[in-house]
């Protein structure tokens, strides 16, 4: 789920920031630029580790901060696929059960992969799950209520670059027509094992 990555930057440190130690300040700025932010390809930044190197430090004409070349090393999340893992759902659509990890919540298992048969109750927006006992040959409704911990595996990852493209007076009309996610997941329950953890309890 979560991994360690090396990354490179540039560092601007202001003129007011000089009395602190080099390091300090720039692991204030990595922090404050990178954690719980998205990078393409990388993932969601959690914590900086460490900073491996720093380069040589320059201050450019009329500007007076200091700017540095970085080698660091940041927690990552970002989950390989079929990895399993634990969520709670958060919210259910026709188009699926979205998840939350707490941290993370752009998780959606699309009805398809739900386990079969389910049904989507339009009166309690939840899914279903028609479970039919072999032995008896009865059927039971299992809901997918919301708080419920529930085990799925990742089968995708999809990364949208959410840079704003056109000035600020048209970005934030656009902003509601578009509200694009950076980052996020796709899972699946239709296999054994996965599902509700109640419903294996």
């Amino acid at each position: 789920m979560f991994t360690l990555v090396e990354m490179k930057d540039t560092i601007r440190i202001p003129p007011w920031k000089f009395r602190k130690p080099l390091k300090d300040a720039i692991s204030d700025e990595l922090r404050l630029k990178f954690a719980n932010k998205v990078v393409i390809d990388v993932g969601l930044c959690i914590a900086l580790f460490e900073i491996t190197k720093l380069e040589e430090s320059y201050i450019f004409p009329g500007d007076g901060a200091s700017h540095t070349g970085v080698h660091f090393s940041y927690i990552v999340f970002r989950p390989f696929m079929n990895e399993v893992l634990v969520g709670k759902i958060r919210s259910c659509s026709r188009e699926g059960v979205h998840v939350s990890l707490g941290f993370f919540d752009d998780i959606l298992i699309p009805q398809d992969v739900l386990q079969h048969p389910s049904r989507f109750d339009e009166k309690e927006q939840l899914w279903v799950w028609v479970f039919s006992n072999e032995e008896s040959g009865e059927t039971h409704d299992l809901f997918m209520d919301r708080d419920e911990p529930i085990r799925f595996r990742v089968v995708d990852g999809t990364f949208v670059d959410t840079t704003p493209t056109c000035p600020e007076n048209e970005a934030s009309e656009s902003e509601e027509k578009d509200r694009r996610v950076p980052y996020s997941l796709t899972g699946a329950i239709n296999e054994h094992g996965l599902r509700l953890l109640s419903w294996w309890s």
